[in-house]
């Protein structure tokens, strides 16, 4: 009897030893989890990368470098081409998907409707997803995110500040892009408003950039871009017509503005990457709902001057004006 109730012991010590041995395993998987984060951006250009690399800055700094593996990727500003990246990053079963720009968001989210998305450098979330948002709450999908977007009557304002003579104001942007559409039409109803004439001048890509960015920069006291992916991309071509002519170009971003033109209304786009790679490591980490995830925006615009530009074309700037260095 005592050699019965010897073994039953042993064997429930062995099997608790068994149970604790398991239950550490899956402890330290746990922790030492890899998150895989697929990064599909949409063309190389100055604000774009500042938002990619504050989004992996945000992601290691909350998850720690060892945690994550990132799959980066850029489609050389070709939607198709984003199409393409994120049915990868679905076959290949990430974690997450980061879209930066809006023709990757809308990739992503063609791509998967199960894997958390979130978007990066994109202005109306509503329009780029083609639903009704309620500001403050969430897509009720896989999608969430941060946005660039900024005011309309900022830049109209800035317009009016710099150029208080001014009667007319050409709009400059590419006919693919819904974000430039969205603040473009913003724009003109705030010019509008002000009693300022506006005419739309678009380029469907870089192929004829210089011609119609010719043509709209005759007649005109000033150029005003917005956040504009293909036209960030060829500043220097736009810089070129527009710096000849004494042309003031206001510029939806700074980085845009630093390359060639005069004034714009700043965010920073590292900081609204960043505030994206916040929203991920709360998902992976934390278990946050993407669906009821608010949209984050950038705080503080600020009115910046490129220097360099505002010598070239002799313009003196008023007071209240950070030069971009």
């Amino acid at each position: 009897m005592k050699k019965a109730l010897i073994l039953v012991l042993a064997l429930a010590l062995a099997l608790s030893l068994a149970a604790c041995g398991g239950s550490t395993a899956t402890t330290t998987t746990t922790a030492n989890k890899v998150y895989s984060i697929g990064i599909c951006q949409l063309v190389q250009h100055d604000a774009l990368d500042a938002a990619t690399q504050g989004f992996k800055d945000a992601v290691v700094e909350g998850l720690g470098e060892a945690n994550v593996k990132f799959d980066e990727q850029n489609a050389s500003g070709d939607s198709a081409t984003c199409t393409t990246i994120c049915t990868g990053f679905v076959a290949a079963n990430v974690d997450l998907i980061m879209a930066n720009a809006t023709p990757a968001l809308q990739a992503a989210v063609s791509a998967t409707t199960t894997i958390p998305i979130l978007g990066t450098s994109v202005t109306d979330y509503g329009g780029a997803l083609a639903i009704d948002m309620d500001a403050g709450k969430g897509t009720g999908t896989n999608v969430s995110g941060s946005s660039d977007g900024v005011p309309g009557q900022l830049y109209a304002d800035l317009v009016t500040e710099l150029l208080p003579d001014a009667t007319k104001v050409n709009v400059l942007y590419c006919s693919a892009e819904a974000n430039s559409v969205i603040q473009a039409d913003d724009f003109i109803a705030c010019m509008d408003a002000k009693g300022i004439a506006t005419e739309v001048f678009t380029f469907a890509d870089s192929n004829d950039i210089q011609m119609v960015a010719t043509s709209a920069a005759e007649n005109c006291d000033a150029l005003y871009i917005p956040t504009d992916n293909a036209a960030a991309s060829n500043i220097t071509i736009i810089r070129n017509i527009t710096e000849a002519k004494g042309l003031p170009v206001i510029c939806g971003e700074e980085n845009m503005c630093k390359n060639g033109g005069l004034a714009t209304v700043s965010i920073s786009y590292y900081d609204i990457g960043k505030a994206c790679g916040k929203q991920a490591v709360e998902i992976l980490k934390n278990g946050a709902d993407v669906a009821t995830m608010p949209i984050a925006y950038a705080e503080d615009p600020v009115k910046e001057y490129n220097p360099a530009y505002a010598e070239a074309i002799g313009f003196t700037m008023p007071e209240g004006f950070t030069a971009i260095g």
